[in-house]
Order: C-alpha cells, then sequence, then structure tokens
C-alpha cells in the first residue's frame, strides 16, 4: 500500500489527484490533505478517503475544519507550521499541488523525508530551482513533473540521453485571447481572462493562460529541471491543446507526447511511475481530429515570454522576483485596480529595479533569500502600481 499526501488537495489538480486515489482506494494509504479555504470539501475529502491528517493553510478555519471533522478521527489542523508537519509526516509520494511560492517550503520538507515529490507547484522551480534539485539529490528523493508540459518531456526522455536533445518544444494553447485583435486587450475583463477554450482549471492559472505567464514560468521550469540552456527551449502555439511537448534530438527526430486535455494523464504517470496503468482519460480519435495547428507565439501579445529569457539568463534569484511580481501584479488584475496588459509591465518594472540593488539577485539560493526577496518583489509591485494609478 503505497503512503500519499496531498498539498493543494482541493484545487484543480488535487481533486483529479483525489478522483485516481479513490478509484483504488485499497491501493493508497492517505496520510494528510491540506487546502485553502473551501473547508467543506477538505472535509468531506479527508472522511471519504480516510486521511489521518487534514491540514488547512488559515488558522482562522480551525475550528471549522475541527468541526467538520467531528466524530470522523481524522486529525485537523491549521496554519503554516501544520502544513510543514505534515510533509514531514513518512509519505511514499506526495503531489505538490499548493498555487504559487507558497508551495516551496512543504515541497522542501517532502524531500528531506525521501518521498517520491509528484511537483505541479512550477513556481518551486521557478524560485528556487538548484536549491529544491540538490534537496532532493541530498535526500535520495525524486521529483517527478505533473505539469502536463514537463510530464510530457520526461515520458518523451525515457531512455534517451538528455546529452542527445537538441531542443525542448513546449505548447501553448494560447489563452482565452490567442485570436483576439491585440487593440482589444487593454480593455479584456476579468470574466473574460477566466475562461479557458481547453482546460478547466482554477482562476489564477486561467488568467496565466491568457497573459501567457503560465507559460513563461514553464520555460523557466524546464531549463531547471531538465538542465538545458535556455536557447534550447522554445514555445510554439497548439490551440488544441493535443500535442503536450516535443523533444528533438541532434539526429533531427522528433518525439511528441499526444494526449486528451486532462490532467489526469500527467497525475496518474507519477501516480503510478514507473509502471503504466489504465487511466480514465479519452483516447484519441485521430481521423476524427484531422487537422493539428501550430503557429509561433506573438512578441508583441505575450511580452511574458521575452521576460522569462530575461530572468534565465540574469540567474540567481530573479526567478523569485519574476514570479512574486507576477503574483503581486495578478492579484490587483483580480481585483480590478489594474488592467489586463498592465501585469507584464509590473513585472517588467519590478525586475528592472530589483536587479540594479546590488548583491540583492546574487544571493545564495535559500529558503531565506528566496521569502526576502519574495517579500522585497511584492512591496516594489504594489510601488510601482500606485505610482502608476497616482
Amino acid at each position: 500500500m503505497k503512503r500519499v499526501t496531498v498539498f493543494g488537495s482541493t484545487g484543480s489538480i488535487g481533486q483529479n489527484t483525489l478522483d485516481l486515489i479513490a478509484r483504488a482506494p485499497q491501493d493508497y494509504d492517505v496520510v494528510a490533505l491540506t487546502g485553502g479555504r473551501n473547508i467543506t470539501q477538505l472535509a468531506a475529502d479527508a472522511r471519504r478517503l480516510g486521511a489521518q491528517l487534514a491540514v488547512t493553510a488559515h488558522d482562522d478555519l480551525l475550528e471549522d475544519l475541527r468541526a467538520a471533522l467531528a466524530g470522523s478521527g481524522v486529525e485537523a489542523a491549521a496554519g503554516q507550521a501544520a502544513l510543514i508537519e505534515a510533509a514531514a509526516r513518512p509519505a511514499d509520494w506526495t503531489m505538490s499541488a499548493i498555487v504559487g511560492a507558497a508551495g516551496l517550503a512543504p515541497g522542501m520538507e517532502a524531500l528531506k523525508q525521501g518521498a517520491t515529490l509528484a511537483l505541479a507547484n512550477k513556481e518551486s522551480l521557478v524560485t528556487a530551482g538548484p536549491l529544491l534539485m540538490a534537496t532532493a539529490a541530498r535526500h535520495g528523493a525524486r521529483i517527478l513533473p505533473v505539469d502536463s508540459e514537463h510530464s510530457a518531456i520526461f515520458q518523451a526522455l525515457v531512455g534517451e540521453d538528455i546529452g542527445a536533445v537538441e531542443r525542448i518544444i513546449i505548447t501553448a494553447s494560447g489563452g482565452a485571447f490567442r485570436d483576439w485583435p491585440l487593440e482589444r486587450l487593454a480593455a479584456a475583463t476579468l470574466a473574460e481572462a477566466s475562461s479557458h477554450p481547453n482546460w478547466d482549471m482554477g482562476q489564477r492559472i486561467t488568467i496565466d493562460s491568457a497573459s501567457m505567464f503560465n507559460k513563461a514560468l514553464e520555460v523557466i521550469e524546464t531549463r531547471e529541471f531538465f538542465g538545458v540552456a535556455p536557447e534550447q527551449i522554445e514555445v510554439i502555439l497548439h490551440p488544441e491543446s493535443l500535442v503536450h511537448a516535443l523533444v528533438g534530438f541532434r539526429d533531427g527526430a522528433l518525439m511528441a507526447h499526444v494526449g486528451a486535455s486532462d490532467m489526469r494523464h500527467a497525475i496518474g504517470y507519477a501516480l503510478h511511475w514507473p509502471e503504466r496503468r489504465d487511466l480514465p482519460v479519452a483516447r484519441l480519435d485521430l481521423a476524427a481530429i484531422g487537422t493539428l495547428n501550430f503557429r509561433a507565439p506573438d512578441p508583441a501579445r505575450y511580452p511574458a515570454l521575452r521576460l522569462a529569457r530575461e530572468v534565465m539568463q540574469r540567474g540567481g534569484l530573479a526567478g523569485a522576483v519574476f514570479n512574486a511580481a507576477k503574483e503581486r501584479a495578478l492579484d490587483a488584475f483580480i481585483a480590478g485596480r489594474i488592467g489586463f496588459l498592465d501585469m507584464a509591465g509590473v513585472v517588467e518594472d519590478v525586475l528592472t529595479r530589483m536587479s540594479s540593488e546590488s548583491g540583492l539577485i546574487d544571493a545564495e539560493i535559500t529558503l531565506d533569500t528566496v521569502a526576502h526577496v519574495d517579500h522585497l518583489a511584492r512591496t516594489r509591485a504594489d510601488e510601482a502600481m500606485q505610482a502608476k494609478a497616482g
């Protein structure tokens, strides 16, 4: 029986993970589930799967969680310290699906236990890639990618020599605005940005898909996870979202991963690795699909991709700056304080300002320095938006 813990269990990735676990409950011992403010869902899942522990990230919701779990035998806890304690409990497999930089510390703690970390939290690699990979190596832990693109790359590389890789191509749907005239983007609304044409995801990641900040993070993540040079990583628009990534080799061959737009494929691959097992995902009918389309992304429409290149060139803690400024700008867009196109401008301003502060981005990458730079970048982002508004 495999002991499993799921961080971010109430989100889209977490719910898809629990769907697979619930289909074979005899195979899994659920150690811990964690979530945010959706206490009803968290408690229901903990009861249904017989979890030992349920944790909400919010201290003020502890009593609500205890009440929802009353009589179940499931332990309740809350707050950041409780998340770290949950990560330290022995587990064979841990899903890291907390959204944002908040997922870094629990993921690091899970790696210290020598567990397999299924990584859906791309921000961990973006903000502290070298630290995360070194921690895994030091404790004999393994990181398996869960982003559909990185899972696809990982699968295409099975049995291959990374030294033979010439290029890696990650695909992007283009998000909600891929076919909009550029002049309309400035007036894009929150509701319009929150509707994805292919994937059923949470609001924040759906908006990041529309701005391509999600893909920008994935470009950086590709470099950190697979150790390839930035110039070897390409992005191509693929509206159908059926080809998730391609790996090009020095003999000219391209290995593509093709599958339905269903995150249970990548999650299931990580859950069952190194085996392949039956998954409840659609089987593609290529004749019915008929045509797959590809086109180059428009740099003017997606400035986030250029900023990702600058982050990789800058190195150090630039990824932590980039992610924190992006999260703060996204908060402001969701709150209606800035427009859709303003997000990239805020991130670029913060990157420029903090890159000029001597020794800041070049400091050693530790949890403390990542947290420090994250805090500063959020403050700088607020200052940039206040200056623009005032």
